[in-house]
């Protein structure tokens, strides 16, 4: 078939119904406990590699889909964390944490979550996190990874 419209005759498809082609690089929709090294299924069913992400003892480092995952959670040491103090970074939010600290907490505010000051007839969620900023209301913390690989939270309250 052409773009302008005209229809071969001789065009044949050797497409039949029952055949389908599967790509095999093609991501798995789903990740089966039972598949991972050494996960016992519990009683919900997800086996300790998952059961340990959700009780803390371990950090997800990243949930992007491009970077490797390959059905295991990734861990990072609690190691890596500065103590509070011995933090070598100084206590002022650079203008991007402020941009990223702003966008999330009105992202929150717009999906409802509870808001920690007073509106007074606001309803824009950008300045009401503003005015949750100003009065160190935010509960968010900031990580800052520093070029060793080691990394440092500060809470909102904390920076100036």
């Amino acid at each position: 078939m052409s773009d302008y419209g005209e229809h071969d005759a001789e065009e044949t498809y050797d497409y039949e119904a029952g055949e389908q082609e599967f790509d095999d690089n093609e991501p798995e929709d789903f990740v089966n406990p039972e598949d991972i090294d050494g996960a016992e299924g519990g009683a919900d069913g997800y086996g300790d590699a998952y059961t340990s992400a959700a009780n803390g003892d371990n950090v997800v480092v990243s949930g992007d889909p491009n970077a490797g995952y390959s059905g295991r959670v990734m861990e990072q040491e609690r190691q890596r964390k500065v103590a509070n103090e011995s933090r070598t970074t100084t206590p002022y939010m650079t203008k991007y944490e402020r941009a990223r600290v702003l966008g999330t907490r009105a992202l929150q505010i717009s999906m409802n979550a509870p808001v920690l000051v007073d509106l007074e007839g606001e309803t824009d969620p950008l300045q009401i996190a503003i005015k949750e900023l100003n009065q160190k209301k935010i509960p968010l913390i900031v990580r800052r990874y520093l070029p060793d690989g080691w990394y440092e939270d500060w809470t909102c309250e904390e920076l100036l």
